[in-house]
């Protein structure tokens, strides 16, 4: 683990252990309707259109606030209309929300089920894409049995504390494990919802079709396989995953994923309907030499000591990924699905784990640390989200 710039402490032997991805086949973790099938351009298309235009090889970060602090293990965000933020907590279940103006909090209430433990709890959330009629929040979190997807009413009138209605329940089923729950949910252009899940440790999950462990999930709003999956009769876009932590799109809308490795390799990958991403048969590039043909190779890799990443978001022409073992924040310059420079990191140390990155809409980016989690050293304020300017 990295020190930090500012502090410079030392975190204890124990985390030491526990803080990436490194070694053995079960280590810890690393630290946007139409339900029309997408076309190759919509939903996860490899061409770039004629209007892409490169990014600068080298780009900026800087912090300009800090929106809040004091929050229980941060996990995953949404961006409601407006411009406020939901937060979920791993470990407490709850959802707060986050005024993007002062930063106040307010309680919306626990998601009811919830059973943190390990890498589980409360992990993903996403708002609808039609939530300005229907008020749904999803969640993604680890229940005594299983990984799974609900939604909420949101009424913001009611009493804080009181304000998220009974779950329903869209799918369940996805294997949980101490590790490798992956749980990042996000609303894609095509008003699909998206998931991504991780093999809980066991490797022959990601391979398996019937499973839903080891992939990407693309359904309906209502949990149903949607229209233009591979299979018409499953839920499973792609294969072949170790723990997609990250999902995020670009300008052209093609879909983006960030995967946690193994032992060697971290992978920023470029996410195809159908196709292979090669775990546990291969790890990082090449994947499709020596190690055997049909796997994809992804686009960026790390070591896993660099990056561990968690969340990802797309701005300014770059895919930027918050790495958690890494504890930076790394920034993909891309012209079309090809990097224009090797990736540049930020913040190095300086805010400990990096957790989840959201876009903000205006060129800005919201910036969620994880030092709260068990792996982490909390300092005082811990954890944070800030707000950056980014070019």
């Amino acid at each position: 683990m990295q020190r930090r710039s500012q502090t410079a402490v030392l975190a204890a032997a124990s985390l030491l252990l526990a803080a990436g991805c490194s070694s053995g086949g079960a280590q810890p973790e690393g630290g946007g309707g139409s339900s029309a099938a997408p076309s190759k351009s919509a939903a996860a298309s490899p061409g770039a259109t004629p209007e892409s235009t490169a990014p600068p090889a080298k780009g900026s970060v800087k912090v300009t606030r800090t929106l809040t602090t004091g929050l229980t293990s941060p996990w995953g965000v949404a961006v409601l209309p407006g411009g406020d933020l939901l937060v979920a907590s791993r470990d407490t279940g709850k959802i707060v929300r986050i005024a993007a103006d002062s930063g106040k909090k307010t309680e919306l209430g626990s998601v009811p089920g919830v059973d943190p433990g390990g890498e589980g709890g409360l992990l993903g959330i996403a708002v609808s894409s039609t939530f300005g009629a229907d008020h749904q929040v999803y969640a993604y979190f680890t229940t005594a049995s299983d990984n799974r997807i609900a939604r909420m009413n949101y009424d913001e009138k009611r009493p804080p504390g009181n304000q998220l209605g009974a779950p329903d329940t869209i799918f369940k089923g996805i294997p949980k494990g101490q590790i490798h729950n992956g749980g990042r949910i996000a609303f894609g252009p095509d008003k699909m919802l998206y998931v991504g899940t991780g093999e809980t440790g066991d490797k022959g999950l990601a391979q398996d079709q019937d499973s839903p462990a080891g992939k990407i999930l693309r359904m309906t709003p209502d949990g149903e396989p949607a229209h233009g999956n591979p299979e018409a009769d499953s839920v499973v876009y792609d294969y072949g995953h170790r723990n997609v932590q990250g999902l995020a799109w670009d300008d052209d809308k093609r879909l983006w994923a960030s995967e946690f490795g193994q032992d060697t390799w971290d992978e920023l990958n470029l996410i195809e309907p159908g196709k292979n991403y090669g775990w546990p048969e291969a790890e990082g590039k090449a994947k499709g030499g020596s190690k055997g043909p049909g796997f994809v190779d992804p686009v960026e890799q790390w070591k896993t000591a660099d990056a561990s990443p968690s969340g990802i978001a797309f701005a300014k022409g770059s895919v930027w990924m918050a790495s958690l073992r890494g504890e930076r924040l790394w920034r993909i310059p891309l012209d079309g699905t090809k990097p224009v420079a090797a990736p540049q990191a930020f913040l190095k140390g300086t805010y400990g784990r990096l957790r989840t990155v959201v876009a903000a809409g205006d060129g800005t980016l919201w910036l969620v640390t994880s030092n709260t989690d068990g792996r982490g050293t909390p300092h005082k304020g811990d954890d944070r989200i800030l707000r950056l300017k980014v070019s």
